[in-house]
């Protein structure tokens, strides 16, 4: 059994808490129970279910640490691991980052679990690979995806009398439909904590309608373009931005000030650009603590343009005489009520891009990214999409990018796979000058 309840979870991790001889001592135990499908060429290739649970100890005799883990739960197990733990610690260097274990947090609940999900069933993952297998097979076209679903929970404790506990839930869908020549590509990726908002049907449609729609594309010469990204393709770019208070203290950030210190209270981006992390957002909720066990609270990161302050892990905050907070689970971005297609019936010419992939950082003082767009890449002339274009490699700084917003859209949930645990809820946005390096041979 991987799913344990609260009482359950905190009898494992007192039993081992309470075995430890160390000066202090920290438990976390986690689980998982979730089934997935895959499928390409039209067929189901694979399916199965995992399950399994981990209780990972950490102690600390003065300022050395050891960890050990284990699956197996009976008295006998957690205490080999807990001894374990303590062997690694004596023999390990001191850390001379070494913080305290916190002390008792008060940790507000979040909205992170979805009965449907987690009584979803062979069956039914086998319909979504049907839904979307069947329309391509009748319209000659190659559908290939991966649905996957899990159930959750995550518990941590220690000897200062600290604990917490919470469920989750959640399912993952993309799908690549081609033409059957390869010369068309459409994409598809969906991420819901809820199932039950999820419509396999309904979502195939726009991968089939760009993989047709996407035959015949033109060439277009590299350069500086104005773009319309939908949210599904700016979120790997949007994944390297970061507001952690040590990286920029030591000259590893765009936040870093020149002569030392960070760019906190500065205008960095344009004003278009407002950003906040809510562990209770409806769209994007997150287990209410971070990794270091604090209690993690609605933080804005930028407004306006204007950076707020930087956020501070333990050790930083008592370098720098600093409040520690809870680092953010996820990144939402302010959109508006426009759509897509209102930002593209906007634009005078320019490329609308559904898909980025490859997205790889050249240099993180700039955020200076690269990857290639694929999966319908279109031509924009007077607010109307008029043709695909062969796809392009890009080279540009998410800072410039952040700085050229002509117009925002609306929010969308978006998970990635570079960040599958970290959510985000990001709009379309159109931007000025991006800059395409050369073309690419993805379809």
């Amino acid at each position: 059994m991987a799913i344990y309840s609260e009482q359950q979870a905190k009898a494992i991790l007192d039993r081992a808490i309470g075995l430890s001889k160390a000066d202090q001592c920290v438990a976390t135990l986690s689980g998982s129970s979730g089934g997935n499908i895959r499928y390409a060429l039209n067929g189901v290739s694979t399916s199965g279910h995992v399950s399994d649970a981990d209780l990972a100890v950490e102690v600390a005799f003065g300022r050395r640490v050891g960890t050990a883990t284990t699956n197996r739960f009976d008295d006998a197990s957690i205490e080999a691991a807990v001894r374990r733990a303590e062997e690694l610690a004596r023999l390990a260097p001191e850390n001379p980052e070494f913080v305290p274990a916190i002390t008792p947090q008060d940790y507000r609940a979040s909205d992170t679990f979805a009965g449907p999900t987690a009584a979803i069933t062979p069956q039914y993952r086998a319909q979504v690979a049907a839904a979307c297998i069947e329309p391509c097979r009748r319209e000659h076209l190659v559908a290939a995806g991966f649905f996957a679903d899990a159930q959750n929970f995550n518990a941590l404790a220690n000897s200062k009398g600290n604990f917490g506990y919470q469920k989750s839930s959640a399912m993952d869908f993309t799908c690549t439909v081609r033409t059957d020549d390869g010369r068309g590509s459409g994409w598809v990726a969906r991420n819901l904590l809820d199932v039950a908002k999820f419509d396999p049907k309904v979502e195939i449609r726009s991968a089939i309608e760009r993989a047709k729609t996407s035959v015949e594309a033109k060439t277009l010469e590299p350069g500086k373009y104005t773009v319309v990204f939908e949210p599904q393709a700016l979120a790997p770019l949007m994944l390297y931005l970061g507001f952690d208070a040590r990286e920029a203290d030591e000259g590893r950030s765009p936040l870093s000030r020149k002569g030392g210190g960070n760019r906190a209270g500065e205008r960095v981006f344009g004003e278009a650009v407002t950003l906040y992390s809510d562990p209770w957002d409806a769209q994007v909720p997150v287990l209410p603590w971070d990794d270091e066990g604090v209690a993690r609270e609605r933080i804005p990161i930028v407004t306006r343009g204007k950076i707020e302050p930087l956020q501070y892990s333990r050790y930083w905050a008592q370098q720098q005489g600093r409040k520690a907070t809870g680092q953010m689970g996820n990144l939402i971005m302010a959109g508006t009520d426009q759509s897509t297609m209102d930002l593209v019936r906007g634009t005078r010419r320019g490329l609308l891009v559904t898909h980025t992939h490859y997205v790889t950082l050249s240099d993180p003082q700039t955020i200076l990214l690269s990857g290639v767009t694929r999966d319908g890449t279109f031509y924009i002339e007077d607010g109307e999409i008029k043709y695909p274009i062969r796809n392009f490699r890009f080279l540009e700084s998410v800072v410039v990018m952040l700085n050229n917003i002509e117009a925002v859209g609306a929010t969308e949930r978006m998970v990635t796979m570079y960040a599958p645990q970290f959510p985000l809820r990001l709009p379309s946005l159109r931007v000025r000058d991006f800059t395409f390096s050369s073309l690419s041979e993805a379809v």
